[in-house]
């Protein structure tokens, strides 16, 4: 008997490619194990965060899928080139940029693009063009003269990922490409990596900006201690840790104690009541408006004023830290 199809799909839903396959990969240095047995895969033109503490893991993995470090258990493919057998396939169809921008900066941003592309076997034509393309592609026209020693953290950043794409890769591991920007470059480089999708280039994207992860990810894995503790959609992870909550802030902060005391006698030990440093009061709330409301109704009888009350849904950030704790190790590994 044929089993049906899951909620939500058709027998005539076509399967996603998988364009990254890792299964068992583990590492260990001396007494740490960077890796334990880390699993997942990636769908062709799609975008994966790889969330975790310092410590995690996170630069282990990715130098490890571009075959810099080598795993001692496990396997991994990559557009079909086994991690193992074929790395220099492997590295044929990946590009990989890492947290500092690797340029030139005695050449001109277009100078470095095509250096690059003639490294990279591309005749000086086709090198030329490349990287009039990718100039336009990432916004850099107006700069592409100028020496790289003037750019700024963003520009620079945005043009190390280009040269990475001036032999068009099949899948780009950006390894916290934000770090150090400023918010308008951190946008300008998240508006590339959405570009890298349209193109149908696979995107690994590890950081600890959380919103990042949020805004850029159609999928997420977060790693502690060298394992995988978690895998899903933004939403999904999410739903792991509680739906939706309700806040209210006393007019009176010091009453935000005594705020929470009279919503856990009125909702019970089920609801947790938390207050923040802020003297935010925080209440689970599975009935949402229902709950707001019967929040309000106890601070008032309470005679208790309220500033502020409202919803919100988890974020990353309490996904993060239910997940790992908040309690990061030193250094990455």
């Amino acid at each position: 008997m044929t089993a049906p199809p899951e909620s939500g799909t058709s027998p005539d839903d076509p399967v996603p490619e998988v364009t990254v396959r890792v299964s068992g990969l583990s590492k260990r240095f001396d007494e740490v194990e960077a890796l334990r047995d880390i699993s997942f895969t990636v769908p062709k033109g799609s975008v994966l965060g790889i969330l975790g503490p310092n410590g995690a893991g996170k630069s282990t993995l990715v130098s490890t899928l571009g075959t810099l470090t080598t795993p001692d258990s496990g396997s991994a493919t990559i557009v079909g080139h086994d991690l193992i057998t074929d790395p220099a396939g492997v590295r044929a169809s990946i590009s990989m940029t890492g947290q500092y921008a690797a340029l030139d900066e005695t050449l001109s941003g277009r100078e470095n693009l095509i250096f690059f592309g003639r490294m990279r076997g591309l005749r000086r034509r086709s090198a030329q063009e490349r990287a009039d393309y990718l100039l336009e592609k990432f916004g850099l026209v107006a700069a592409g003269q100028r020496l790289v020693r003037t750019y700024s953290g963003g520009m620079r950043r945005r043009l190390d990922i280009a040269c990475g794409l001036v032999v068009k890769p099949e899948v780009v591991f950006l390894d916290e490409p934000t770090t150090g920007l400023d918010p308008r470059s951190r946008q300008a480089v998240w508006t590339m990596v959405a570009a890298l999708r349209t193109d149908g280039i696979t995107t690994l994207l590890t950081t600890q900006y959380l919103e990042e992860a949020d805004q850029l990810s159609d999928n997420i894995i977060v790693i502690d201690r060298g394992r995988v503790v978690a895998e899903g959609t933004a939403a999904e992870l999410k739903d792991k840790v509680g739906g939706t909550y309700c806040e209210a802030v006393p007019a009176d902060e010091s009453l935000a104690p005594a705020l929470c005391d009279v919503l856990t006698e009125r909702f019970g030990p089920g609801h947790r009541c938390t207050v923040s440093a802020t003297a935010t009061v925080t209440l689970t709330a599975p009935d949402r408006v229902d709950t707001m409301g019967r929040v309000i109704d106890a601070a008032h009888e309470a005679g208790i004023e309220l500033a502020d009350v409202g919803l919100r849904t988890p974020s990353l950030d309490d996904v993060f830290l239910s997940l790992t704790g908040d309690a990061a190790a030193d250094g990455d590994r």
